[in-house]
């Protein structure tokens, strides 16, 4: 699709739009997006909810939308497997992979930025891997509007989620079809469908990002309480880049050249 970045929605707008649509199910919110909005795409980390998704829109007729996956380098092995299975399982699917600038990689990226950057500069690390390239997608792929495997029932800053957002930061349109189904429905969904999904769910991995943060989750436990464990934070940049907006390319350029001088 060709679009102009011009989509323009307003608070009120939006809304409305989310009272409207609260009745809509995940698939007629995903046609109802695809019918509405020019350069809508998918962002997805191949969680649950992104492949119960992804299978929505392969069962939809005549609706081809493109999914963007960033590469931080530093999945787990079975995210990488996954990936290929995901597009066995729908050969016609465009996946759009953005790596950290530069680095193709993890021992590039350790080169360039240093060991354990998530360790030491856990914000410029969050940068640097998915702020930055979420950015450049967006950016060359024209984006307006993505569709996101948010969900209310994930807990924390997403228990108030809402079905449309905007996102000020990325100047795009964020909506999130499966806002209100819980863990369990996804799951229904994944195994009633035949879609491929991590191996490591079956560990206990109900969220699944970079190998050094993300644990199995405990009975009781949000689904979520996995990722970051034992700190306060709880999302990693993406779906919060107006907290980044003091991070500028030249910043990663700068910083990289010091790395590599010590």
């Amino acid at each position: 699709m060709v679009g102009n970045r011009d989509i323009s929605l307003t608070k009120e707008h939006i809304e409305f739009l989310n009272q409207r649509l609260v009745t809509f199910s995940p698939q007629d919110l995903i046609k109802w997006a695809y019918f509405t909005f020019p350069n809508l795409y998918q962002t997805t980390a191949f969680g649950l909810t992104g492949l119960a998704i992804t299978d929505m829109i392969s069962k939809i007729s005549n609706c081809k939308i493109e999914l963007i996956f960033l590469d931080t380098l530093y999945h787990f092995p079975q995210t990488y497997e996954l990936l290929e299975r995901v597009q066995e399982k729908y050969p016609d699917l465009l996946i759009h992979v953005f790596k950290p600038l530069g680095v193709e990689t993890e021992a590039e990226f350790v080169g360039k930025y240093g060991d354990q950057l998530w360790e030491t500069n856990d914000k410029y690390y969050d940068y640097l891997v998915k702020v930055e390239p979420s950015q450049r997608a967006y950016k060359n792929l024209n984006v307006n509007v993505v569709l996101t495997g948010r969900r209310k029932s994930q807990g924390g800053s997403r228990s108030q989620l809402s079905i449309l957002e905007k996102d000020e930061a990325n100047n795009i349109i964020k909506i999130n079809p499966l806002w209100n189904w819980d863990f369990n429905q996804v799951k229904n969904y994944i195994d009633e469908n035949n879609v491929p999904f991590n191996e490591l769910l079956n560990l206990g991995y109900k969220s699944i990002g970079d190998w050094h943060s993300t644990v199995p989750v405990a009975d009781g436990e949000d689904e979520r309480s996995g990722r970051w464990k034992d700190k306060v934070k709880t999302e990693c940049g993406i779906h919060i880049a107006k907290d980044f907006a003091h991070f500028r390319l030249s910043d990663t350029i700068e910083r990289s050249e010091i790395v590599e001088k010590d």
